[in-house]
């Protein structure tokens, strides 16, 4: 190790048992963080592909069945997923949409009215879901960034303490002896700072993911719907 750098192994293991526990626990914070900004990276970076490759194949597909067949290929889309859903329950309507409207196969206007409150419902309950799915793990950043500066705090705090105590035994303050124990008090804040600005960073990158992928499987039910009552009460623009 060069002499005149930072010996970052060597200042941790001559670290105190609190200081040694305090960075222990960062790391943990710190594989944990990492695994977690990793795996949702790459969650965020398939669904977005694959929802704009399922909004192609929605726009122009002429029948929805050939649309549910492709969603049912990308389950990596949250639209694809919300769409196969309330295809699931508009199909319990009574007909194919598409090529022959649901209308067509008869049932009261009423009950076409209750079927599509059916359709709008589990189409909410399946956004509200794929919206979970999309934060699950992510808070534990919010948590990481928020509470790991403390922690680091605390190990610091506890390092100089154990510092001055060694001084009073000792009965020396020179620089030489006060050094060493306040240097190995302040890694443990530099580690927990290193654990919270990477935590933070992402963790507001992927809530502003999550809002725009949310607007975007509120319009497409908006959409879908749009599509659903023009096909199956064709005779309600006409009145």
């Amino acid at each position: 190790m060069n002499p005149g750098g930072i010996d970052i192994i060597r200042i941790v293991s001559g670290a105190s048992y609190m200081v040694q526990f305090v960075l222990l626990l960062l790391l943990f914070f710190s594989v944990t963080s990492w695994a977690i900004i990793l795996i949702k990276w790459y969650y965020m970076r398939r669904a977005f592909r694959e929802s704009g490759d399922f909004m192609e194949i929605f726009w122009e597909s002429r029948d929805l069945s050939v649309a549910y067949k492709e969603a049912r290929l990308l389950d990596g889309s949250p639209i694809a997923r919300v769409f196969t859903i309330g295809y699931m329950n508009l199909k319990k309507l009574g007909g194919q949409v598409g090529g022959k409207s649901a209308g067509e196969a008869g049932g009261s206007l009423s009950e076409k009215f209750s079927g599509i409150d059916n359709v709008k419902r589990s189409l909410r309950r399946s956004i509200n879901t794929e919206v979970t799915r999309m934060t699950q793990m992510v808070p534990f950043l919010a948590t990481a960034g928020n509470t790991t500066p403390f922690i680091g705090l605390f190990g610091t705090v506890w390092g100089i303490m154990e510092s001055f105590h060694s001084i009073g035994l000792s009965g020396s303050a020179s620089l030489a002896v006060v050094a060493p124990g306040i240097s190995e008090a302040l890694v443990a804040t530099a580690a927990g700072l290193g654990v919270a600005i990477p935590s933070v960073i992402a963790f507001n990158y992927f809530m502003q993911r999550i809002r725009v992928m949310e607007s975007e499987l509120q319009s497409f039910m908006a959409d879908f719907l749009n599509i659903i009552e023009m096909d199956i009460l064709p005779a309600k623009g006409s009145r």
